[in-house]
C-alpha cells in the first residue's frame, strides 16, 4: 500500500536551499533515503518561500499556507504493507524533530519518471467535512472531472495521487527522542490535503495557469510550489 508522509514545520522554521545548513540537512535526509530506498515510491523538497492559492480561476494569495503557522516542506510516498511500518520510517526524519509529519494511505498513486528544475506540486486542500470517500458515486463523478484536466493539460502532468479520508491520517512528531502519535490530519486548520499533482511547468505563471483548472469542491483550493532541482 502506498503512503504518503506531508512534512510541516514553522513557516520561517527550515534552512534556505544554497545554504551549508541546507546542505547539512539533505545530507540527512539522503542517509535516510539511502537506507529507505526500498520502500520510497516518491518524495520531493519544496522551496519554503514560493507558493501561491488558486480557488478556480482566481489567484488568491501569494506564499503557501496563507491561513496557517506551518508550511509542508516536503513528502515522501512508501509503499509498506501497513501504517507500523511507515511510522518507523518517518519517525527518523529530520522533520519530525522540528514539525510534524502527517501519514495518510493513498487511494491512488501514479509516480513521476523525473523530477527537475521545471517540476512544481500542486497541494488540493478541501475542507476535512467536505472531502469525497473513495468508491463512492461521488468519487467516481470527481474521477470523470479529472480526467478531463487531464486531457486539457496534457504532457504538464508528470505524476499524482489521491488520498484516503483524513480519518484515516496519523500525525508523527519525534521530543527529545520520544515518539508522539496523534489521530487525524494537522491539527491547526480546518483544510485538509485531499490529493495532489506534480507538474511540469517553464515558470510558476504556467504552473499557476495549469493548477486554474484542477477540479475542487466549492471551498477547494490549490496551493502550488515549486520543487527543489536536487539534481540540478
Amino acid at each position: 500500500m502506498h503512503y504518503l508522509a506531508l512534512m510541516a514545520g514553522p513557516v520561517d522554521g527550515g534552512p534556505e536551499p544554497g545554504t551549508a545548513e541546507f546542505d547539512a540537512e539533505v545530507g540527512r535526509y539522503a542517509e535516510f533515503e539511502e537506507k529507505a530506498r526500498a520502500v520510497i515510491a516518491g518524495g520531493a523538497a519544496l522551496y519554503p518561500a514560493d507558493g501561491t492559492g488558486v480557488r478556480g480561476a482566481a489567484v488568491v494569495s501569494d506564499g503557501p499556507f496563507a491561513e496557517q503557522a506551518e508550511v509542508v516542506g516536503g513528502f515522501y510516498v512508501f509503499d509498506c504493507p501497513n501504517l507500523d511500518d511507515v511510522v518507523e520510517l518517518v519517525r527518523q526524519l529530520p522533520a519530525a524533530e522540528q514539525g510534524r509529519i502527517e501519514v495518510r494511505p493513498m487511494a491512488q498513486w501514479n509516480a513521476p519518471e523525473k523530477l527537475g528544475s521545471d517540476s512544481w506540486l500542486a497541494l488540493l486542500w478541501e475542507p476535512a467535512e467536505t472531502v469525497i470517500a473513495p468508491g463512492t458515486p461521488a468519487w467516481e463523478a470527481a474521477l470523470v472531472e479529472h480526467q478531463r484536466f487531464a486531457e486539457r493539460v496534457g504532457t504538464a502532468i508528470r505524476g499524482g495521487g489521491a488520498l484516503q479520508p483524513p480519518s484515516t491520517a496519523t500525525t508523527v512528531r519525534v521530543r527529545a527522542g520520544e515518539l508522539l502519535l496523534s489521530d487525524g490530519p494537522f491539527a491547526e486548520g480546518a483544510e485538509v490535503v485531499d490529493g495532489l499533482y506534480i507538474l511540469a511547468a517553464p515558470d510558476e505563471a504556467r504552473a499557476v495557469e495549469y493548477a486554474a483548472h484542477i477540479p475542487l469542491g466549492p471551498a477547494g483550493r490549490t496551493e502550488v510550489r515549486r520543487i527543489v532541482d536536487l539534481d540540478g
